[in-house]
């Protein structure tokens, strides 16, 4: 390219990206850890709006950042109208998230790869088939996504059916009504339920926090999800009102973080919904980062659930290595 500049990015290391966390194994349901949680939200705003003031990531740093944020995206599409057609659109993407030019303009080791690939249950099969031999794996939303509020036994049938098409992990949506009622044991019931359902699959909680009413309230679902087995929390649906914020992150980090503390599990955190430009990747690597260390920078703990994302993350880096931007469509996702 004209005026391009050649720069040498190091993120993670394959070995590293690729490094598993072990599972969750659950605990039995401890309620008194649920008054752990406190909700300051002075402190909570004060602590999330100096995020990405306080941190300045700029430069080739901010650019081997975003070329780690590729690997931790999960890329996503849940429409009605989906077809098998547009999820091989999006597995082709998958394939090749970042273009090949940018990629050695970068001197990347390898071409980076995304997280997964997240489809409805019968879509399944098709991105399975695009995704052959690409090492990406195939996430499912199920049990009654996204308002979670059909029978159990279909809900459970819909984790199977999703399973058998060859899905690797399960984004699950528990019944809010059970976190509105404080009825704890029901929850844990819930997704203690299709933690057995999916085996060896991974299980990622997702928690509708829009729909939650309190940060109290999002900080105790969390913490019944992970005792019960859950092996990600997730913020959203990515189809309520309010999705993917950065104060209802941090309560559901320091989760985390407490539940690490009282059993030495790690556990990871997916957020979705409303993370559409490359500087939302960056706050939230950043709040991992600070909270939680470098492991949760790695797709193991880490995923973003995203489709518009990874555009303007490309646009970013064409920015870094041209110095021009480029238009929107430069960048389309199929």
């Amino acid at each position: 390219m004209p005026g391009e500049r050649i720069v040498t990015i190091r993120p993670s290391s394959p070995k590293e990206s690729e490094a598993e966390a072990g599972r969750n194994e659950g605990t039995p349901l401890h309620v008194d850890w649920l008054e752990r949680g406190r909700a300051n939200l002075s402190a909570i705003a004060r602590r999330t709006s100096t995020l990405t003031t306080r941190r300045s990531v700029k430069k080739e740093w901010q650019a081997a950042w975003l070329v780690q944020a590729i690997g931790c995206i999960d890329l996503t599409t849940l429409s009605g109208d989906d077809t098998p057609e547009r999820v091989r659109r999006l597995c082709a993407k998958a394939r090749q998230p970042l273009r090949s030019d940018l990629v050695e303009a970068l001197s990347l080791d390898a071409p980076p790869r995304v997280g997964a690939v997240c489809v409805y249950p019968t879509m399944v099969g098709a991105a399975v088939r695009a995704l052959q031999g690409a090492n990406i794996p195939v996430a499912s939303v199920a049990t009654g996504f996204p308002a979670g509020l059909t029978p159990m036994s279909a809900r459970l049938e819909e984790v199977r059916y999703a399973l058998a098409e060859g899905a690797q992990e399960i984004d699950m949506v528990i019944t809010r009504a059970h976190v509105l009622d404080h009825d704890w044991k029901a929850l844990y019931d819930e997704v203690a339920g299709f933690r057995r359902a999916c085996g060896a699959a991974h299980l990622k909680c997702i928690l509708a926090t829009g729909d939650l009413k309190s940060l109290r309230n999002v900080y105790r679902a969390s913490m019944v999800a992970m005792m019960a087995g859950a092996d990600f929390i997730k913020t959203s649906t990515g189809k309520e009102d309010v999705n993917a914020t950065l104060p209802v992150s941090l309560v559901m980090v320091r989760a985390i973080r407490d539940y690490l503390d009282l059993t030495g599990m790690k556990v990871g955190f997916k957020p979705a919904g409303g993370l559409r430009g490359a500087k939302d990747a960056l706050a939230w690597q950043i709040l991992m980062k600070e909270e939680l260390g470098n492991d949760w920078l790695r797709p193991s703990l880490f995923r973003i659930g995203a489709s518009a994302l990874l555009g303007d993350i490309n646009r970013q880096i064409e920015h870094f290595v041209t110095g021009r931007y480029s238009a929107d469509f430069r960048h389309a996702m199929g």
